[in-house]
């Protein structure tokens, strides 16, 4: 029997993506509970994922030059990177933070809350139209949220308050992403994300930390263990790489299967790796109602993509043409190719899959983002 080795390394980089970003996530957990390594300063150790991720992008683009860096004007860089870095950097603060106040899988729940958040934001935008079939299927995944919410024995209102705010920052930043970026025609990859966005996102985090955390820091003894920040910073880098990896090889569809997959995967080891976090039924229930929604709302995204695509140029409107020619990277310094030197087949129809835990794989179109989740870089 012949092995398909396109196929096997397909799955191969599918196992570790899920891998990493269940990894990433529970690391992290593990890291700023005070139960466990006790570090819970969520605003360092996103400070030390930014400057860590900033300081490897820079060695790429300046020493290596494994990729060129876009032509970035100082309009740019003041009117678009910085706003963007800004809410970035708050959705980071804001989803470590709820880490301290609510459990891993409780947060998993709350995440499906992020196509609802981004589908406001981008009416509120204008870079998506109110439809009815999309409005109910935001309103079943906020019912479903709200069951699994009322189903939570340990439910924190500060914790979810912070997720909730974390989600729709990063909603914001997806839009904001498309509307000052993208009608620019700047198009970024993951490591010139990196390169841009992650200095300026450690410069906003530094306020808050030295507000809220470097006084706490100054009278509490930590144990700062150098292999532990290393190899976290690291895991949440090498995501940020494997969900390009899988975009490139595989698709917008597959990749969303290996989502819902890793989250129902990260739920279940989550309650083994932390015991006190304890799953009820309302909140299985809850959460299938909501994914139910999220998969209609995939469904008809993608459907609405592809129709798009099968439309002549030639016929299409001014507007229409602008939204097809976001959907394709232009052959520049940014490009990213695949293992083959090709240009990265499938990366323009599911570049809009954004995961938790590396949110700057870059988004083509907003408007056609699924269940997109945020956290942060690592966290």
């Amino acid at each position: 029997m012949l092995i398909n080795k396109s196929l096997v390394l397909t799955y191969l980089y599918l196992l570790i993506y899920i891998s990493l970003s269940s990894g990433v996530i529970l690391y992290n957990k593990w890291v700023l509970s005070t139960k466990h390594f006790n570090f819970p300063f969520p605003i360092t150790l996103t400070m030390i994922h930014m400057g860590f991720s900033g300081a490897v992008a820079f060695i790429l683009v300046r020493v290596l030059k494994v990729v060129a860096p876009v032509k970035m004007t100082f309009e740019i860089y003041a009117t678009c990177v910085v706003p963007i870095s800004a809410f970035f950097a708050s959705s980071l603060w804001f989803g470590n933070t709820a880490y301290l106040h609510i459990s891993v899988a409780f947060i998993q729940m709350l995440k499906a809350l992020m196509p609802v958040a981004t589908f406001v934001m981008a009416v509120i935008c204008g870079t998506d139209k109110l439809r009815c079939d999309l409005f109910l299927n935001m309103l079943v995944v906020s019912i479903g949220v709200a069951v699994s919410s009322y189903g939570e024995i340990h439910f924190n209102i500060v914790g979810t308050v912070y997720q909730v705010t974390g989600i729709f920052a990063e909603a914001l930043r997806l839009v904001l992403t498309q509307v000052l970026l993208q009608k620019k025609g700047l198009s970024l990859n993951p490591i010139t994300s990196l390169y841009y966005i992650a200095p300026c996102s450690f410069l906003f985090l530094f306020v808050p930390w030295y507000l809220l955390e470097q006084p706490a820091m100054e009278v509490q003894q930590l144990q700062f263990n150098f292999w532990i920040f290393f190899s976290n910073a690291l895991c949440a880098l090498a995501l940020n790489f494997s969900i390009f990896l899988v975009i490139g090889r595989t698709g917008a569809v597959t990749v969303r299967v290996a989502g819902v997959l890793k989250d129902w995967i990260l739920i279940a080891l989550s309650t083994v790796v932390f015991p006190e976090s304890t799953i009820t039924g309302l909140n299985i229930i809850g959460y299938a109602i909501a994914l139910c929604g999220v998969v209609m709302y995939n469904y008809l995204k993608v459907k609405d993509g592809r129709a798009m695509n099968q439309l002549p140029v030639d016929a299409a409107t001014e507007k229409t043409k602008s939204s097809i020619k976001d959907w394709k990277f232009d052959k520049k310094s940014s490009d990213v190719y695949d293992d083959n030197g090709n240009n990265g087949s499938g990366l323009n129809s599911a570049a809009h899959e954004v995961d938790e835990e590396a949110p700057l794989v870059p988004s083509s179109r907003l408007s056609h983002i699924g269940r997109t989740q945020t956290s942060n870089l690592g966290g």
